[in-house]
C-alpha cells in the first residue's frame, strides 16, 4: 500500500470515529420556556371569560416567573390542534375535549378542577322556555317540528352526554328527529333558547350556575324564563392539562402553584379562593389520565348502543371490546 493509501485510510478512520463521538453525545437538552400560553376551553364568550380569568393567571405569573399568555376559544377542535402543534402548553379542558387532547395531541391530565361548594361533578340538562309548555317527551317525538342546540362535538356536557344517555338508547339521532340542529356554545345556547331562537338546547349545571354567579340583568331574566327538562348522570369535574413534554422544571413551577392555590385559611389563600370562585371551581386536585375513564366509558356506551342497534356483529365486539376495556382498567385501578 502506497504512501497516500495510508494517510487517506488513516483520515478516513479518523473522520469516521469523530463522527461516531458526535453521534455517542447526549442531545442538548431542551431551553426552559420563559413563557407559556394557557388554553381554555371556553363555554362563554371570551371577553367575559378573560375578565374572570385575568387575576388567575395574574397570580400565576408572579408566582412562577413565567409570563403566561391566555388563549381562549370556544371550538374544542382548535384548542385541541393549538396543544398539538404546540401552540399551547397547558389548559383547561372539558372531558371530551382533554381526551382527544391526550390521544391526539402530546396532553397529559396532571390536576382537575373542584366545585367552590364542595360537590364532585356536574349535569348535562336539556333546557326549553317555560312558556312553550314543552316536555321531554314532546322534545323527544322526533317529528322535525322544532330547533334543538348542541353543544361542540368535542363537548362532553353539550354532546356526549345527551348522546350516550338520551339519544342513542332510543335509536335516535337530533339530525334526524329536528327541524333544524345547531352547535354552539353553552352560553349562546342558553340565550338562544331564552329568546326564542331555538326551542330546546342542550347545556350543564356548572355553566348555568355561573351564569346566575354573574348575576347580569339579561342572564337573571334569561335563566328565570328557562326550565331543565331533562338531567344527566353525573360528570366528573374537568380536567387540566399540560403538554407531555413541556420541561420538567416547568412543570414544576406550574405544579407547585396549582396545587397551592386557594389551599388553607390564611388571608392570601381566602383572596385566592375569591378568585377560583370566579372560575366556578375550588382548589384543584391531583389526577392524571385515568381521570378520563368514566368520559371513555360514555363514548364506548354510545358506540355499544348504536352498534346494536344496527345489529353489526363485527361492529358490536369491536364496541364492547372497548368496553370492556374501560370496565377492566377501572377495576385495576379500584383495587
Amino acid at each position: 500500500m502506497t504512501t497516500r493509501r495510508i494517510l487517506a485510510s488513516a483520515a478516513a478512520v479518523l473522520a469516521a470515529a469523530a463522527a461516531l463521538a458526535a453521534c455517542s453525545k447526549p442531545a442538548p437538552k431542551p431551553v426552559a420556556p420563559t413563557t407559556i400560553t394557557f388554553s381554555i376551553v371556553s363555554t362563554e364568550q371570551a371577553q367575559s371569560q378573560m375578565k374572570e380569568w385575568g387575576p388567575f393567571l395574574a397570580d400565576m405569573e408572579k408566582a412562577t416567573g413565567l409570563t403566561v399568555k391566555p388563549a381562549f376559544g370556544s371550538n374544542y377542535t382548535a384548542m385541541i390542534e393549538a396543544m398539538r402543534f404546540k401552540q399551547t402548553d397547558l389548559g383547561w379542558f372539558t372531558n371530551q375535549s382533554g381526551l382527544e387532547a391526550v390521544r391526539r395531541s402530546g396532553g397529559e391530565v396532571f390536576a382537575r378542577t373542584t366545585k367552590p361548594n364542595g360537590q364532585d361533578g356536574y349535569q348535562s340538562v336539556i333546557i326549553v322556555r317555560k312558556a312553550s309548555g314543552l316536555t321531554l317527551d314532546k322534545v323527544m317525538r322526533c317529528d322535525k317540528t322544532l330547533s334543538f342546540g348542541l353543544g361542540d362535538v368535542k363537548s362532553t356536557s353539550g354532546t356526549l352526554a345527551p348522546m350516550t344517555y338520551l339519544f342513542a338508547p332510543r335509536n335516535l339521532r337530533p339530525e334526524n328527529c329536528f327541524k333544524t340542529v345547531k352547535s354552539a356554545n353553552h352560553e349562546a345556547n342558553l340565550f338562544a333558547v331564552g329568546s326564542g331562537m331555538l326551542d330546546a338546547a342542550t347545556n350543564n349545571t356548572a355553566s348555568m350556575a355561573r351564569m346566575a354567579a354573574l348575576n347580569t340583568d339579561l342572564g337573571r331574566k334569561t335563566l328565570g324564563s328557562l326550565k331543565v327538562i331533562w338531567t344527566s348522570p353525573t360528570i366528573p369535574e374537568d380536567p387540566m392539562i399540560w403538554r407531555k413534554d413541556l420541561d420538567p422544571a416547568t412543570k414544576a413551577k406550574i405544579a407547585s402553584f396549582i396545587f397551592s392555590y386557594g389551599v388553607g385559611t390564611s388571608p392570601e389563600a381566602l383572596r385566592q379562593r375569591a378568585i377560583l370562585n370566579r372560575i366556578e371551581t375550588g382548589p384543584f386536585k391531583h389526577a392524571d389520565d385515568s381521570h378520563l375513564l368514566p368520559v371513555r366509558e360514555m363514548e364506548a356506551t354510545e358506540l355499544l348502543i348504536e352498534a346494536k342497534n344496527k345489529a353489526d356483529p363485527a361492529v358490536i365486539a369491536k364496541a364492547q371490546a372497548s368496553l370492556d376495556q374501560v370496565h377492566a382498567e377501572q377495576k385495576a385501578l379500584a383495587k
